[in-house]
C-alpha cells in the first residue's frame, strides 16, 4: 500500500482526520487538504478550500508533483447550518451547498482527469444518514447530503468504463467537532412555537453521544480500499436499519416518523 497515494479532504479534524489516519496506519502516503494549517506525523498538509475550483485544481497538481499518482480522493470536507427554510437568508443556504455539495464536485473534477488516463482511481464522497432521512430545520444540510448521493450515483456510471469506482459512505451521529461548529440560527423560533430549538438540541444531543470519529474513520478507509465497492454504505447497524425501514414504508409514514422524531 506504501505506493498508493490518497487524497482526504476536510483532513484535519472530525471524520476526515480520522480517515486519514486509517489509511495511513494501512499504509498509504495520505495528503490531507484543510483551510488552516495542520500538522500531524505521516499526513502531508495542503491549505485549501474545497469550494474554490482554482484551489482545488492547485492542490490536486501539487500533490500529483510531489507523489506522481493519485489512486484515491475521499471527499470529507463540509459543515452544516440549522434553521427553518423560511427565516434561512439564501446567502447561507447556498454557502452550504457551495462546500458540501460543490467542493466535493471541485475536487472530483480536478482528480477526474489524472484518474481517466491511468483508467484507474477510486473515489470516496462523505454523504450522510441525513440525505434519506431528512432532517427538518436542517433541510439545506439533508439537501447538500441528498445532492452528494444523486452526483454520486450519475458519476460512478460515467466513469465506470475507465477503471474508476464512486461511492458514497452515510454516517449517522458522530462526536466530533461537527457539533460546535454547526452555523444555528433560531431566527422565527417564537413564529415556529420554539421547534426549531428543540429540534436541533435533541440533533446535538445524538451527535454529542453519538460514535467515535475513529470507528467511521476506520469504516471509510476499509470501503476506500474495497476491490468492488457498492454504491452507498452506512455506517453502523442501526442507521442502516433506519434506512432501509425508511425505503419500505410509504413516503408520508416515513416523513411523518422523522416529523415526529425531530419537528
Amino acid at each position: 500500500m506504501a505506493d498508493t497515494v490518497a487524497i482526504v479532504t476536510g483532513g484535519s479534524s472530525g471524520i476526515g482526520l480520522a480517515a486519514a489516519r486509517a489509511l495511513r496506519s494501512r499504509g498509504l502516503t495520505v495528503f490531507i487538504l484543510s483551510r488552516r494549517p495542520f500538522t500531524e506525523k505521516g499526513l502531508h498538509h495542503l491549505c485549501a478550500d474545497v469550494s474554490d475550483e482554482r484551489q482545488c485544481a492547485e492542490a490536486v497538481q501539487a500533490v500529483l508533483h510531489k507523489a506522481g499518482d493519485i489512486d484515491l480522493l475521499v471527499n470529507c470536507a463540509g459543515f452544516g447550518i440549522s434553521g427553518a427554510v423560511e427565516f434561512t437568508e439564501l446567502a447561507e443556504a447556498k454557502k452550504q451547498m457551495e462546500v458540501n455539495f460543490f467542493g466535493t464536485v471541485n475536487m472530483t473534477r480536478a482528480v477526474l482527469p489524472h484518474m481517466r488516463q491511468r483508467r484507474n482511481g477510486r473515489i470516496v464522497n462523505i454523504s450522510s444518514v441525513a440525505a434519506p432521512a431528512a432532517i427538518p430545520f436542517q433541510a439545506y444540510y439533508s439537501a447538500s447530503k441528498a445532492a452528494i448521493n444523486a452526483w454520486t450515483a450519475a458519476l460512478a456510471n460515467e466513469v465506470r468504463p475507465y477503471g474508476i469506482t464512486v461511492t458514497a459512505v452515510q454516517p449517522g451521529d458522530i462526536q466530533t467537532g461537527f457539533t460546535a461548529a454547526r452555523e444555528k440560527s433560531i431566527a422565527g423560533d417564537e413564529a415556529y412555537d420554539g421547534r426549531i430549538s428543540k429540534s436541533v438540541a435533541k440533533m446535538e444531543h445524538d451527535e454529542e453521544n453519538g460514535m467515535d470519529p475513529a470507528a467511521a474513520g476506520a469504516y471509510i478507509a476499509k470501503v476506500a480500499l474495497k476491490k468492488q465497492p457498492k454504491p452507498v454504505y452506512t455506517i453502523g447497524f442501526s442507521y442502516k436499519a433506519i434506512c432501509v425501514l425508511l425505503k419500505l414504508l410509504p413516503s408520508r409514514l416515513a416523513n411523518w416518523v422523522i416529523g415526529k422524531l425531530y419537528a
